[in-house]
């Protein structure tokens, strides 16, 4: 598979799930659309269809597939403003960063969070309609948080996929 992260596995890999150059190409047209009908897919690959099912099935079981998800246009939806905020936790809540960083995930405008080594702690890409629901986002849930020393917040201008 030509650019890709992915590689087929060999032997020294310490990985029970197996997977070929098919299975690569599957996970990538995947990857692309979701929504791609299997027989399309097999085509795609070079597969019988009936081969492809099989494969995607065992890909799904053996966890290498997690999921599906719908791209959704946001702007559409009055969401315009997303960003990026970088989380500093105090040390004196060292033993809460996982479970802080668990409760910001159950918020409506939270869309993802990153706990990292290193510094910042925390980094959280969050989306609201404005920039005045923003700066209220960060003063209701991480200034008002004795378990974060600081924040930075960055606005994210276009997501290139």
């Amino acid at each position: 598979m030509e650019n890709s992260l992915w590689e087929v596995q060999g032997d020294a890999v310490p990985n029970p799930v197996r997977v070929d150059a098919t299975d690569l190409a599957i996970l990538s047209e995947l990857s692309k659309d979701a929504r791609i009908p299997n027989n399309l897919l097999a085509a795609t690959v070079g597969i019988a269809p009936s081969t492809c099912l099989g494969r995607v099935k065992a890909l799904s079981t053996a966890g290498i597939i997690t999921g599906y998800h719908a791209a959704i246009n946001e702007k559409l939806l009055g969401v315009t403003v997303n960003a990026m905020i970088s989380v500093l936790v105090s040390p004196s809540a060292r033993d809460r960063l996982l479970s802080s960083a668990k409760s910001l995930q159950q918020l409506p405008e939270v869309k993802e969070v990153f706990v990292l080594g290193g510094s910042p702690d925390l980094l959280v890409r969050v989306a609201t309609r404005s920039i005045d629901d923003l700066r209220t986002f960060v003063a209701a849930h991480l200034g008002s948080n004795r378990a974060f020393s600081s924040t930075q917040t960055v606005i994210i201008f276009e997501h290139l996929r």
